[in-house]
């Protein structure tokens, strides 16, 4: 392996001045899109076609426009004399740079095919490739070509180099880059093993099984950027999910999509897919848990298809044409719903269904006496009064609201609907003690709009996703996970988590069961155990908590020998946090102080009192931060002081999943 060192080789300075050629040509690339919207909207086509070029030209452009700056390769490969890409060399970057669309690009995606040697060769498996370079470029650089400090040549073809982080100064230092705002991507870091999962097929549905610090959030990212490039119409069509646990994960993450060039990513909370209304209310934790359990699935269907009666219609139905009726016999209204029923459609599809078939039935027989059947009389038949009242009776128009309110406000519709699913404690605490007067007034916890979701499920089939990203999913309940399996019916999942991190009362403990909520058992689980970014002490310990929870899966280790664990006893943790904060920020990057959630206020003022500025987790960027355990799962910083271990175990149910969490968030 070759190190250059910094501004005293000729080829350094030559990749500098390429750099300055790559900018000239991203330059010209934009001002070309902006060209090309002017154009497409002169474009003489009909008015859809039209709508759907200039949104799509001005979304390029946009794109374009709003790139975070940075440099522009991180990479390149030389491959040798044999092969599809003989005596080629390519520069690998975020995005493709071209100085003409027709021209060979002066930068290759890091997602493009070719890319992939740049992951995934090695000494032992050179895949053509005879040298592959890294470049090393100064922290927070924007792009300057300045900024391009020294480059590394691993040359594969004469046996020489690795696969993966070992060996590589440049990769190392990116690793093991100090934490201080949003994620970042790692396009330049992506380790084989993950690669071979962010290069996944979109029909490939995946679970990841991630330790601590093993990159499973940015592998979930980086497949979901490399499905939006490999299958762009595809995913376009059904668009693309990202769901996180809440808004200041989704914040932190926020930066990575863009950085790759992909922009328009909707992302969200589970909460916030489900919002049919605001929350209003909290459940108790004996309510909550029972709502969020998979059995109130039947309960709720049972609800919704005890107001289907075929006894609720008690004569035939007669349509009047002009001067003549057309009678449809009481038993043939009865058969309608029976059938349609036993078929099992969604309920809005059912209702009319019943009601095109009492339709069918009268247009036989007008047809046989020679009736011309066309589509307004059709149209008139079937929004008779008669009939309308007919389709009301037996299958009644509903809302999800009105289901889930006269099912926990009303003590018998409740039996009816749980009796042999749910035991009576577990009906007593469903039952609203003092429901509102209707259910446009009702109250609405957060597990009952997932319940609402549900219901809305039954009546119509939500619009679905050609591919979702689930991260921190081990804590998603039965019920949230069908929420999402609704919306990826025809679509695949990325699933990301880690049992042992689960802190849901919940919080799955074995993936099987949960890949079935979520509509794809057959998704293959695969673990990452080799952490990057958290280091080797703080694995040691953490794997010691591991050891006493109740999860099967396989513990940590970590590529990292340096960080230092430091455990003190002291006589009031408050003043011992402070002097633990002002020592770590005697050093470089970020620190993170975190608590359980009744401490937190008084670790920030005595913080603030000793006159370190302080911010909260949704501030990114900031030297430091004080947060509640509960809201530390994602986050990562350089130095955690963890305030007061025992009480952040003794503060929930699965304190010690909770401790899991708040020792592996340093980096």
């Amino acid at each position: 392996m070759t190190f250059a060192e910094p501004a005293s080789t000729p080829a350094l300075d030559a990749e500098r001045r390429f750099h300055d050629t790559c900018r000239a040509g991203l330059a010209a690339m934009i001002e070309g899109a902006d060209e090309q919207v002017v154009i497409g909207e002169n474009a003489s086509a009909s008015g859809a076609d039209a709508e759907v070029l200039g949104y799509q030209l001005r979304s390029q452009a946009k794109g374009l426009r709003e790139l975070p700056q940075g440099p522009l390769f991180f990479g390149r490969l030389d491959f040798g004399q044999g092969g599809e890409h003989a005596g080629q060399s390519y520069h690998v970057g975020r995005l493709r740079i071209t100085e003409h669309p027709a021209a060979p690009p002066l930068v290759v995606d890091w997602r493009a095919p070719v890319s992939r040697a740049f992951y995934q060769a090695g000494a032992n498996d050179p895949q053509g490739v005879d040298v592959r370079r890294r470049f090393g470029w100064a922290p927070g650089s924007v792009g300057d070509s300045a900024d391009l400090t020294s480059m590394e040549d691993e040359r594969l073809g004469a046996g020489e180099g690795g696969q993966g982080a070992s060996g590589s100064r440049i990769l190392t230092g990116e690793i093991e880059r100090p934490r201080v705002g949003p994620m970042r991507d790692i396009a330049a870091t992506i380790q084989p093993e993950q690669d071979d999962l962010v290069r996944a097929g979109l029909a490939t549905s995946l679970c990841v099984q991630g330790a601590p610090g093993t990159g499973k959030t940015a592998v979930g990212l980086h497949r979901a950027a490399y499905l939006l490039y490999t299958f762009p119409q595809r995913i376009q069509r059904g668009g693309l999910l990202i769901l996180g646990p809440n808004r200041t994960f989704l914040s932190y993450i926020s930066a990575v999509l863009p950085a790759l060039g992909e922009t328009g990513v909707r992302q969200s909370t589970v909460g916030e897919l489900v919002a049919h209304g605001e929350v209003r209310a909290e459940d108790d934790e004996a309510a909550a848990v029972v709502k969020h359990d998979a059995r109130m699935a039947r309960v709720l269907r049972r609800a919704l298809y005890g107001r289907v009666s075929a006894d609720a219609v008690v004569d035939s139905v007669e349509v009047p044409d002009g001067t003549y009726r057309w009678r449809v016999p009481l038993g043939e209204l009865r058969r309608i719903v029976a059938d349609v029923r036993r078929e099992e459609p969604p309920y809005d599809v059912g209702r009319e269904r019943v009601r095109s078939r009492a339709v069918r039935l009268i247009q036989d027989r007008a047809e046989r006496r020679g009736v011309t059947a066309t589509h307004v009389w059709l149209q008139k038949v079937g929004r008779a009064r008669v009939m309308s009242a007919y389709v009301d009776a037996v299958w009644p128009r509903v809302r999800p609201e009105e289901v889930l309110y006269q099912l926990l406000s009303d003590e018998s519709e409740l039996t009816r609907a749980a009796e042999g699913v749910l035991d009576e404690g577990e009906q007593r605490a469903l039952l609203w003690g003092r429901p509102s007067r209707s259910y446009k007034s009702a109250k609405w916890s957060a597990a009952d709009l997932v319940l609402l979701d549900e219901v809305a499920g039954l009546l119509e089939h939500p619009e679905g996703y050609g591919h979702i990203v689930v991260d921190e999913a081990q804590d998603l309940s039965p019920m949230q996970a069908r929420a999402v399996a609704r919306r990826a019916t025809f679509g695949s999942l990325t699933v990301l988590g880690d049992l042992a991190q689960g802190t849901t009362p919940w919080a799955a403990r074995r993936w099987g069961e949960l890949l079935g909520h979520l509509g794809k058992p057959e998704a293959d689980v695969v673990p990452l155990t080799t952490g990057f970014r958290v280091p080797a002490a703080v694995v040691s310990l953490a794997n010691q908590v591991l050891a006493r929870i109740d999860v099967d899966v396989p513990a940590a280790r970590s590529l990292r020998g340096d960080g230092e664990l430091r455990i003190e006893e002291v006589a009031d943790v408050v003043a011992g946090a402070v002097g633990a904060v002002r020592r770590a920020l005697a050093q470089e990057g970020s620190v993170g102080v975190i608590a359980a959630e009744r401490d937190v206020p008084r670790v920030r003022e005595a913080l603030a009192g000793a006159g370190v500025e302080v911010a909260g987790p949704d501030e990114l960027g900031a030297r430091v931060t004080v947060l509640a355990a509960g809201v530390a799962k994602g986050l990562e910083y350089d130095h955690v002081v963890a305030v007061e271990p025992a009480a952040v175990v003794e503060a929930e149910a699965r304190g010690m999943e909770r401790l899991y969490v708040v020792l592996t968030r340093a980096v």
